[in-house]
């Protein structure tokens, strides 16, 4: 599998000056070299190197491999718009986004990052610094921080490229590592994980995560966003982008906090990590116009997306079941009926009497349906 190790560059003043010249001529370059290939149409990597090559070299002051790269990264861009087109995610054909979209070139913001191979940056990590090409030559003896279990991920596993990345004023690379998969073991047992909004997620343990906490948390940042907007200056409008990215940096730390929990309780009991398949959830349900905020800020996306890659990691056996009735369900009796239901936090049988939280009776129901999906997904084929 892979994962991406981020280090922090502790870069002097002049250091960070010749490193913000370098990533502005970058994504210059390829701004220019995106326009040639929307121009010419040329959006295979060797055609449009072959066309831009001399004037990315002339024109911006950079070297043959950083070229290379950054017509790289203009195909790559230009390869995730078509999945996009594709895929239907930039709307219909009529629409103004889509339209605006297609019809004119790719730009890359003066700071948006910039990949960069081995031929371009070398690590030394028993020194714990980076060599990397600049505008300004090779910089040697950049140093960088980071934990000794991501130094010993490095070590081990780095592989590819390594992107630069300025951010609030700081340097960052970005490493990405090819971490060998575990065996996945044959799973005891199962824990059903019931996401929500008010309970982030409870388990079939009984365990709850209370969401109640950060949702005060986004209802104050709301408020505080609604002052900034209303006072319509330039401070205010840099005073937003800071808070959004604040407030969705404490909702990633909540997630990943869950989901480590819920992936260690299930590795040293023996047993497997089940949640509802939960995709499209927002465009087939209907809210009220107040629910609306609520549900569009719910995190449970990326909260499957920790659970999954965290039970890769460690060897767990993940699965996605079915979400239909889960909390309308008996799991004593099976008896399905919206009315067991009574309240959004009760759960109540009206066939064979057992009540209980409904978020806990759902993940009960999660689980139940990891055993029997398990039994399919490990039967062996039949013989033609």
């Amino acid at each position: 599998m892979k994962l991406v190790v981020q280090v922090k560059l502790l870069s002097t003043p002049e250091q960070a000056s010749t490193l913000d010249a370098t990533l502005r001529a970058c994504n210059r370059a390829a701004t220019y070299a995106s326009i040639v290939a929307f121009t010419k149409d040329l959006k295979d990597r060797n055609s449009l190197q072959k066309e831009v090559y001399s004037d990315l070299k002339a024109t911006f002051g950079l070297s043959a491999q950083p070229v290379v790269r950054a017509v790289k990264k203009v195909v790559d861009a230009y390869a995730t718009l078509k999945a996009n087109l594709r895929a239907g995610n930039l709307g219909p054909p009529t629409s103004k986004r889509l339209r605006k979209v297609v019809g004119t070139p790719i730009a890359f913001r003066p700071e948006a990052a910039q990949p960069f191979d081995d031929r371009c940056l070398s690590w030394q990590y028993d020194a714990r610094t980076v060599s990397i090409w600049t505008v300004d030559g090779r910089m040697k003896n950049l140093r960088f921080a980071c934990s000794p279990d991501q130094l010993k991920t490095l070590v081990t596993c780095r592989k590819g490229e390594s992107d630069l990345v300025q951010r609030g004023g700081k340097w960052f690379l970005v490493a990405t590592c090819d971490i060998p998969d575990p065996e996945v073991y044959e799973p005891a047992d199962w824990i059903g994980v019931d996401r929500g909004i008010t309970n982030l997620a409870t388990t079939s343990d009984g365990v709850n995560y209370q969401g109640r906490r950060l949702s005060r948390y986004r209802r104050w940042h709301a408020r505080k966003r609604a002052e900034l907007q209303a006072k319509q200056t330039r401070s205010a409008t840099r005073r937003l982008a800071r808070r959004t990215q604040k407030e969705r940096r404490h909702a990633t730390h909540v997630n990943h906090k869950i989901s480590k929990e819920i992936v260690s309780v299930a590795q040293r009991t023996g047993r497997g990590v089940a949640v509802e398949e939960l995709g499209g959830i927002r465009e087939r349900v209907r809210l009220r116009c107040d629910q609306r905020s609520i549900l569009s800020s719910w995190p449970f996306h990326q909260l499957g997306r920790h659970l999954a890659y965290k039970a890769k990691k460690a060897g767990v056996p993940f699965l996605e079941v079915d979400p239909r009735h889960t909390s309308q369900r008996c799991p004593r009796c099976g008896h399905t009926e919206r009315a067991n239901r009574p309240t959004r936090d009760h759960f109540h049988c009206r066939r064979c009497g057992l009540a209980g939280p409904a978020d806990h009776v759902a993940g009960v129901n999660v689980r139940d349906r990891a055993r029997s999906a398990w039994v399919f997904v490990t039967a062996p084929a039949p013989s033609l």
